[in-house]
C-alpha cells in the first residue's frame, strides 16, 4: 500500500540535506508507536518536482511524497495523525492524500530507484560501515538478503532474488549527509524476480538499507 501526499509550494528555500526533516515528520505523524524499530518495515521516497537553487532546492508548484508499506497497521495510525498536523517544515503543507493498493507485478518487474539505493554492512572489529555499489561483486546478494530478512519479520518466506539492471549505463553514486553522517548510495535501477507476492512487497517496503530514511524507494 502506498500513499501519495502532495505538498504545498515551499515558503523557505529546502536545505539540501532535508531527508531528516522529512523523516521527522513522519514519525511525529506516527507518534508513539511499536513500529518505531531498526528494521524499516516501509519506504519513504524523497521530494519529488525539486528546482535546484542557492543552498538548497524550491518547489515553486509543490511536491508529492510517498509513503510505503505492507503493513496496513501503519497507516491507520499514521493518516489521522496527519489529518491532524499536515505541516511539513519549510512553510510546506499536505494537501491531498491519495491512496495506492499494491500492484500485481507478476513474477518480475523492473524498478527505478526514486530514492538512491544503500547498501551498508558492520564491519568486524571496526567502527565505521562498508559501503557496496551495484560493479561490487557481492551487491546484489545483499541486496537479496535485505529485501528476504524484511519478509521474514512479516512472516513471509516467498522465493525472491534483487539484482541491479546489468545493462544501464548511468549509474550515479550520490553523497548524502544525514544528521552529519555522511553516506553514499546509488541510483541505478533493479530487477526483482520471484513469487508475485515478493515482488510486490518490494515495492511496498523498498530495497537495500535504511529505506525509513529516505533510500531505496521503488517506481
Amino acid at each position: 500500500m502506498r500513499i501519495e501526499l502532495h505538498l504545498s509550494p515551499n515558503r523557505e528555500i529546502v536545505p539540501f540535506n532535508y531527508q531528516a526533516a522529512l523523516v521527522g515528520a513522519f514519525h511525529h505523524w506516527l507518534g508513539p508507536n511499536e513500529l518505531h524499530d531498526d528494521t524499516s518495515l516501509y519506504s519513504l521516497s524523497w521530494l519529488q518536482g525539486a528546482r535546484k537553487v542557492r543552498n538548497g532546492f524550491d518547489f515553486p508548484r509543490g511536491s508529492t511524497f510517498y509513503i510505503s508499506s505492507p503493513n496496513h497497521e501503519l497507516f491507520q495510525t499514521l493518516i489521522p495523525n496527519m489529518i491532524k498536523g499536515t505541516h511539513i517544515r519549510w512553510g510546506m503543507e499536505v494537501t491531498q492524500a491519495n491512496i495506492h493498493l499494491t500492484p500485481d507485478f507478476g513474477e518480475q518487474q523492473w524498478f527505478w530507484a526514486r530514492s538512491p539505493i544503500l547498501i551498508k554492512r558492520n564491519v568486524e572489529g571496526q567502527a565505521h560501515q562498508q559501503y557496496f555499489f551495484p560493479k561490487d561483486a557481492e551487491a546484489n546478494t545483499l541486496l537479496t538478503e535485505t529485501l528476504q530478512y524484511k519478509m521474514k519479520r512479516m512472516g513471509i518466506e516467498l522465493p525472491v532474488e534483487v539484482k541491479f539492471d546489468p545493462e544501464f549505463r548511468n549509474i550515479k553514486t550520490k553523497l548524502i549527509t544525514y544528521k552529519n553522517i555522511d553516506i553514499k548510495a546509488t541510483f541505478c535501477p533493479v530487477i526483482v524476480t520471484g513469487d508475485p507476492k515478493a515482488v510486490s512487497f518490494a515495492w511496498d517496503v523498498g530495497i537495500g538499507n535504511s529505506t525509513g530514511l529516505g533510500f531505496g524507494a521503488l517506481r
